[in-house]
C-alpha cells in the first residue's frame, strides 16, 4: 500500500470516531482498517478485471525477455534486423505452438532425437545470466522491444516469419524464405514450392 491510500482511507473514517480513540489503540485500528478496506477493494478489483488482463509487473517482465532476446540474438544487426528478430518472437506468441507469453516463446525447447533444441540458441549458452556488455546495443534493444510489444510496429515483409538463421549456418530448411537481413534468413511456415 502507498502514502496517498493510507492517506486516502484514514480521511475516510469519520473525524468524530478517530477522535475517541487515542494512542497506539488508535493505530492499530485505522491501520487495521486500512488494511483489510484496500484489500477487500483489490480483491473485488481483481475479480473484476477482463479475461486476458496483464499487470504491468507482468508487462515489465515481457518486455524484458523481449529486450534479452532482440539483444542477444542481434545486438550487432542493423535496426531492421534487431525488429525483425522481436517480430519472429511476437508472430510465434500469436501463433500459439511456441508458448502463452513472449518469456515462454523465448525460453521454448525442443527433443529433437533424444537433443534438447533451444527455440533461440543463447537461452542455452546461460548468456541470459550474464549482464549486457554493449549499452548502445540494449538501449535500443530496450526501445524496439517496446516499439514492438506495446506499439505493434512492424515490418511488412515479415508478418509470417517464424523462423530465422544466421547466414553462416545451413540447417537445410525446406521452408519458404521471405528475407535477409543483416546476418539474418528469415522464413515462413510450410514447405518450398
Amino acid at each position: 500500500m502507498n502514502i496517498v491510500s493510507a492517506l486516502t482511507s484514514v480521511l475516510t473514517f469519520s473525524a468524530s470516531a478517530v477522535l475517541k480513540i487515542t494512542g497506539l489503540a488508535a493505530m492499530a485500528v485505522l491501520i487495521y482498517g486500512i488494511v483489510d478496506q484496500n484489500n477487500t477493494v483489490l480483491d473485488r478489483n481483481i475479480k473484476a478485471m477482463p479475461a486476458g488482463y496483464v499487470s504491468m509487473t507482468e508487462k515489465f517482465k515481457q518486455l524484458e525477455c523481449l529486450t534479452r532476446n532482440i539483444y542477444w540474438e542481434a545486438a550487432g544487426e542493423p535496426f531492421e534486423g534487431k525488429v525483425a528478430v522481436a517480430q519472429v518472437t511476437m508472430n510465434r506468441l500469436k501463433d500459439g505452438r511456441f508458448g502463452n507469453t513472449v518469456c515462454e516463446v523465448v525460453h521454448s525447447r525442443n527433443v529433437v532425437y533424444q537433443k534438447v533444441v533451444c527455440q533461440f540458441t543463447w537461452t542455452c549458452q546461460n548468456n541470459h545470466k550474464i549482464k549486457p556488455v554493449h549499452p548502445g546495443a540494449w538501449q535500443e534493444s530496450e526501445l524496439i522491444a517496446q516499439k514492438v510489444m506495446l506499439e505493434n510496429f512492424r515490418l511488412p515483409s515479415l508478418d509470417k516469419a517464424l523462423y530465422f538463421h544466421a547466414d553462416y549456418v545451413n540447417p537445410n530448411w525446406k521452408k519458404p524464405r521471405l528475407t535477409k537481413i543483416g546476418r539474418h534468413i528469415f522464413y515462413a511456415e510450410g514447405h518450398r514450392s
